[in-house]
């Protein structure tokens, strides 16, 4: 029935659903043209806010083309490769695939969302390599486990308010994650998702005749270039302990810092995936062969996130997603809020696609409804945290790493996710709702 169910989402969106790059220039426009009729901004001064934000992700943008090119190094390297391999191979049906591409997805997400988003899409490969399965629903599959890293240990809103010193805390103090992240309603949910998130995918499997496969000699990685030793320069390229040294020199940083009680941010992510591909591909020379793979896929960051940056700016500086928010609080009430919340988070962050730039946005209007209405200040958190890792299902933003290692577009996943999103969405809502 839910194949059957998935059918129209994903001919809809195949059809309908332009390429990223289209879909960021069609939003630019929208919240422009919304700016200017609901805010009463002139346009010359929305298009200021524009120009003025359009270079406020660089940074950002760098640390995401960094999980896409580090962690495809590592994962190219002969031990993950091996390991990839290996788990693969507990996988015999198309259906075990699906469930467990989701599952290791769930986890790593939940883990650390930078994690979560290369390990899902490098593990489908490695999948595809070996069992026969629709293509489009395995990177899918990887890629729906996303949807929990809001409620797991990398979640930014709740580390935020348990950070001492946060934005808001004058209103509500230091909210620790034992009331976030681990709260009991949140551990529920996160468990109905490792249960609902992985069987949907498996029943939303397409008949053989939908299917579409993909060749598995595309998905092997390309050999590295066999190269002469004579030239100085190649000894160096071909060094071992050159690589050794710097390699365990960033090896012994990150202990270094974990001792000292560091945590996983995304910096950290990306070092830790860039030192250990130094040590595990062994030569500077296999490590550059594996960077020049890997940075072929990051074109859309590039491009894209730029235009995301000007989108936000201009929510945030007219005050349109103030605004959004606001509407939906004006009719809520201490039981509804949290629902409420989560809603227009959700609508929020297909403009917003920013855990942390979407709490500045929405805590200054959520926080003092929630204190006003006597709601539970911790759970209308973690409500606009759900929001936002919910429609991320279909946000293509935070899919364009996951697309460029699989070698994928949009259209090839998302009516998958659509269904998906109406899925979880009962689930998320009735959890903080009556959880």
């Amino acid at each position: 029935m839910l194949n059957a169910a998935a059918k129209p989402f994903v001919k809809l969106v195949e059809r309908y659903l332009p390429d990223p790059y289209i879909f960021v220039l069609l939003l630019s426009i929208v919240v422009f043209a919304a700016a200017v009729l609901f805010q009463q901004q002139s346009a010359l001064q929305v298009l200021q806010y524009w120009g003025d934000g359009f270079w406020g992700l660089l940074s950002f943008s760098m640390q995401m083309l960094l999980v896409l090119v580090t962690g495809f190094m590592l994962a190219s390297t002969p031990l993950v490769t091996g390991l990839l391999n290996r788990l693969a191979a507990l996988a015999k049906s198309a259906g075990q695939a699906i469930v467990l591409v989701t599952v290791i997805s769930l986890i790593a997400s939940w883990l650390n969302w930078g994690f979560g988003l290369v390990v899902g899409a490098l593990f489908a490969k490695a999948l595809a390599r070996r069992v026969k399965v629709d293509y489009r629903l395995l990177v899918a599959s990887a890629y729906s486990g996303f949807i929990v890293w809001h409620g797991g240990l990398a979640g930014s809103i709740p580390l935020t308010i348990a950070t001492t010193g946060h934005f808001s805390a004058a209103q509500i103090g230091i909210i620790p994650t034992s009331d976030t992240i681990f709260a009991g309603f949140n551990l529920l949910l996160v468990a109905l998702l490792f249960i609902a998130v992985p069987l949907l995918n498996y029943l939303m499997r397409p008949s053989a005749a939908d299917s579409v496969y993909i060749d598995p000699a595309k998905l092997q990685p390309n050999a590295v270039p066999v190269a002469g030793n004579e030239r100085p320069a190649d000894k160096l390229e071909n060094s071992l302990l050159l690589a050794l040294l710097v390699g365990f020199a960033g090896v012994a940083y990150l202990v270094q810092y974990f001792a000292k009680g560091g945590g996983l941010n995304l910096n950290i992510v990306n070092f830790l995936f860039l030192f250990l591909a130094i040590v595990l591909h062994g030569t500077p020379r296999r490590l550059l062969h594996s960077l020049q793979q890997a940075i072929q896929g990051g074109a859309g960051i590039v491009i894209q996130f730029p235009f995301y940056a000007g989108i936000m700016a201009i929510m945030l500086q007219s005050g349109l997603a103030q605004s959004m928010s606001q509407w939906f609080v004006s009719f809520a009430s201490a039981e509804t809020l949290a629902f409420w919340s989560f809603i227009s988070a959700g609508i929020v962050n297909i403009f917003v696609p920013s855990g942390g730039g979407q709490w500045a946005v929405q805590a200054p209007v959520m926080l003092p409804a929630a204190l006003e209405l006597g709601a539970d200040v911790s759970r209308i958190a973690m409500a606009v945290a759900w929001g936002d890792a919910w429609t991320n299902l279909i946000q293509p933003f935070w899919a364009l790493p996951v697309l460029a290692i699989a070698g994928l577009k949009a259209k090839d996943i998302m009516g998958y996710c659509l269904l998906q999103l109406v899925v979880t969405g009962v689930i998320i809502s009735l959890v903080l709702s009556f959880g």
